[in-house]
């Protein structure tokens, strides 16, 4: 009998030592200068919303901002699928006035991506939305998240809030050059882009939600590499299928960058190339 009170002891200060460490984690993440920390924090507030996978990171935000004279800000990150941003968006939709504009690159409907959905357990106990899509999608992940506290915290997104706990993410974007022996295969190399009906969809509700607060929305196509977009399958297919989806035009810069020094690699515009790109928004009433 003392066996079992002593497993119980100590099962209690498992549980309690988990529930002071989430705790302890979670206050570090709400301090932190991230993106989504900023996003659940209230100080997200902007003219401009910025939306994408990590080609969204090419919208640098202090050029942006230098050129229009209007605040942003960027939900956009590595890898990032169509219907997680759709949460994000659909949060700071009701959280903030809506902004001015809302430019948004479509190649956030090339595919799912659990993986990342998995480290927004770090942010779902401030987003429903977020909180429903990682239960319908991962019930285990879910679950552990329910279980322990600590575990919300054990992936990359985590990890990010923590590297910019006290230094912001506004110039999150690749400041190389293209190596000149990557440069030269181009031609090698190859992108199965997909086209996927049910990210199609999460790209459309979140035109609909935004459009029906007064939002300017515009879609387009990031810069490619000179070379590398005729290497990216069905992407006309996916402009197709999402200018009839939203029933709005999308701006395709796929090849409007022909500098092979405007890019750090084949997919992402460096950050001379991102201040091209946005010239170019910039000339074609894009971006204001």
């Amino acid at each position: 009998m003392k066996h079992i009170w002593w497993y119980v002891l100590l099962l209690a200060v498992v549980v309690a030592g988990d529930r002071l460490a989430g705790c302890a984690l979670k206050s570090q993440v709400s301090a932190s200068a991230f993106r989504y920390s900023r996003l659940y924090g209230g100080v997200a507030e902007a003219d401009i919303l910025l939306l994408g996978n990590s080609r969204g990171l090419t919208f640098y935000q202090p050029y942006i901002e230098e050129k229009t004279g209007l605040k942003t800000f960027n939900l956009s990150y590595n890898g990032l699928p169509m219907d997680v941003a759709k949460a994000l968006t659909l949060d700071y939709l009701d959280h903030y006035p809506a902004p001015k504009r809302l430019l948004i690159d479509i190649t956030t409907c090339d595919r799912t991506n659990d993986e990342l959905l998995a480290g927004f357990l770090t942010y779902s106990d401030q987003s429903f939305r977020l909180d429903t899509l990682i239960r319908g999608r991962l019930p285990r992940v879910w679950r552990g998240g329910q279980v322990s506290a600590l575990f919300r915290f054990n992936n990359e997104i985590f990890q990010r809030a923590l590297s910019h706990r006290r230094r912001s993410d506004a110039d999150w974007l690749l400041d190389r050059s293209i190596p000149p022996q990557l440069a030269a295969s181009v031609a090698q190399h190859n992108y199965p882009l997909e086209v996927h009906p049910y990210l199609i969809e999460q790209l459309r509700d979140v035109c609909a939600a935004a459009g029906a607060k007064g939002v300017d929305v515009r879609l387009v196509i990031s810069p490619y590499f000179p070379g590398f977009a005729e290497r990216v399958s069905h992407l006309d297919d996916l402009k197709k299928a999402v200018e009839a989806a939203t029933g709005l035009p999308v701006s395709d810069y796929s090849r409007a960058l022909s500098d092979p020094a405007d890019f750090g690699d084949f997919m992402h515009p460096n950050k001379k190339g991102s201040q091209a790109y946005i010239d170019l928004m910039r000339k074609d009433a894009v971006l204001p």
